[in-house]
């Protein structure tokens, strides 16, 4: 699902490249709500399904961990095609974005499958209080998680070919 949803990154990066390096940075975060089934482990009290699996708790990660994302990706391929003069400069919100994006597609492809054999999610707690479950799909139906993984890739790929390369590149020849 995190693949799909940031497919639109396509749209709005100026480079092809570096909207490659946002979606594929990004992909990891979309299990970022998960962090619950670790956690669980050590803190009887958290449940999976819980406080990780709201927008609140998403935002809130992606307030800490996505600027830190940024900034690795900055200082790793900062001055290489693969991380554009732009997203240099935007590098602390685009990692926010990256984490926030995938990580609420968690949420919602959860609410998808919940609550066959997991808990219902309320996305929307502490505003509201109330279970959000569409349970259209099982959740650990195999055709429907791998065949969503293959869409978000043939996707991103898709889109890949289908932007234009960048003429040249952004960077001068003395920097």
């Amino acid at each position: 699902m995190a693949l799909v949803w940031l497919a639109p990154a396509w749209f709005v990066i100026d480079q092809r490249k570096t909207a490659a390096t946002f979606v594929a940075a990004g992909f990891w975060f979309g299990m970022l709500p998960d962090v619950d089934l670790v956690l669980s482990n050590w803190f009887p009290t958290v449940k999976h399904h819980g406080i990780f699996h709201t927008v609140l708790a998403v935002t809130l990660l992606a307030a800490v961990i996505g600027p830190a994302v940024g900034w690795v990706l900055k200082k790793a391929l900062g001055g290489s095609d693969w991380f554009s003069e732009a997203a240099e400069r935007s590098a602390l919100s685009l990692g926010f974005v990256m984490v926030f994006v995938a990580g609420v597609a968690h949420v919602f492809a959860d609410m998808l499958s919940a609550p066959d054999i997991a808990e219902a999610v309320e996305p929307l707690w502490p505003l509201y209080r109330q279970s959000f479950g569409i349970d259209i799909v099982w959740y650990n139906n195999p055709w429907f998680n791998w065949g969503l993984l293959a869409t978000g890739i043939v996707l991103n790929v898709g889109l890949y070919y289908w932007q234009k390369p960048s003429t040249g590149s952004s960077r001068s020849a003395t920097s």
